[in-house]
């Protein structure tokens, strides 16, 4: 019988314990306890490489990939809101305190998680600039350009860098697909029209003919999650698909949190002012019930039930989200129904694949009914939507 070995059996043990101790941390939202925590999972679980010639540090340094990696704390939501539950309970009735269950949402422990990642970011930062010194760090770091700033990590002020690159990427796209339309416009050769158009040269084929092909411009439906984890992605490509939509025969959007609304004309109406269109939507769109957790299965529910009309045999689907559904039905039905009557559906999340099925994720039940891609930046974005025009 194979028996672990005692450094892994260590490793394990110390693993759990910072998980349990960070599942405390992010209940209580103590920050002070976060970044204790960040620095130790770093020192425990991102170091790699060794030394280099006479001493001096070789290839080697401090990974916050790495480190998550073994910490996993995007899988301890369930753990997270557990522990506020038992404390709530554990308290007793306080008629002063707000509902738990209404005000302490799935979001906001993923926003603390995020908070907790990025102090793991910034410690393995600090260690590698120690490590290695900081003027040879500055010399090879690289800012990402706009199009590759990741959705979900993106601040502010990325964000309103990522407006403003909307329309250049629009215009871009929309050219390279003129001209791929023109090209494709000819079609294939037309042999009996190229015969008897070859009857004035005695036979030769100078002047050949070609089927004429007009591919007609696909239909559109847009159904965004719009809730506070993924509001930048879906933001962006809504404002991506505004600026685009001539090249679209018809648009229709519909948002949802937990319920599902049409918000077209919104985002017509929107046009002058992107930066609060995400905002105009939560408040003045029907997109969420009674809670405002996300609810994939409701609102494809919802959709199916009462706006399944947008959806015929020249529909391009595209569902946007990170699919996690806070473990709640994912309502498969629902979306074989949508894919059985649209020529095509895709799924968009701007999570890395390594997450999808961590946690509350329904993303791998979802891909088993349409094809889901990661698209986690503009770039991946304006590729994938100028995939979807005809050639």
């Amino acid at each position: 019988c194979h028996r672990p070995r005692p450094r892994a059996r260590h490793g394990r043990r110390r693993s759990a314990g910072l998980r349990a101790r960070l599942v405390a941390a992010l209940a209580a939202d103590d920050r002070a306890a976060l970044a204790g925590l960040a620095g130790e999972a770093v020192a425990a679980f991102g170091r790699y490489g060794g030394a280099g010639a006479a001493g001096r540090p070789g290839n080697d340094g401090w990974s916050a990939y790495q480190t998550l990696g073994r910490l996993a704390p995007e899988t301890l939501l369930a753990r997270v809101l557990a522990a506020l539950r038992a404390g709530a309970a554990g308290a007793g009735p306080d008629p002063t305190a707000p509902d738990l269950a209404d005000h302490v949402l799935p979001d906001e422990i993923r926003r603390r998680i995020q908070g907790f990642r990025a102090m793991v970011a910034t410690e393995a930062r600090r260690r590698a600039a120690e490590l290695r010194g900081t003027e040879r760090l500055a010399e090879r770091a690289v800012a990402p350009s706009t199009d590759r700033i990741d959705f979900l990590t993106a601040g502010r002020d990325q964000l309103a860098e990522l407006r403003r690159t909307v329309h250049p990427l629009a215009r871009k796209l929309a050219t390279r697909l003129a001209a791929r339309r023109r090209r494709a416009a000819r079609g294939r050769i037309d042999l009996r029209r190229t015969l008897r158009r070859s009857l004035s040269t005695g036979g030769v084929p100078l002047r050949p003919a070609h089927r004429l092909r007009r591919p007609a411009r696909p239909e559109l439906v847009l159904l965004c999650d719009v809730s506070g984890s993924v509001a930048g992605f879906s933001d962006f490509t809504l404002l991506l698909v505004q600026a685009m939509r001539d090249q679209f025969s018809k648009v229709r959007v519909f948002a949802f949190v937990n319920r599902t609304a049409e918000v077209t004309d919104l985002l017509t109406r929107g046009a002058g002012d992107p930066a609060t269109l995400a905002r105009r939507i939560l408040t003045e769109a029907k997109v969420m019930g009674h809670h405002g957790n996300s609810d994939y299965g409701s609102a494809l529910g919802e959709f199916a039930e009462r706006h399944l009309d947008a959806v015929g045999p020249r529909t391009a689907v595209l569902i946007l989200g990170d699919a996690r559904n806070n473990y709640r039905d994912p309502h498969l039905p629902a979306l074989r129904l949508i894919a059985a009557r649209a020529r095509q559906v895709h799924w968009l999340n701007p999570e890395q694949p390594s997450l999808w099925g961590t946690g509350d994720s329904a993303a791998p039940d979802y891909a088993r009914v349409v094809p889901m891609h990661c698209c986690r930046n503009a770039r991946r974005l304006g590729e994938f939507v100028a995939r979807l025009l005809p050639v």
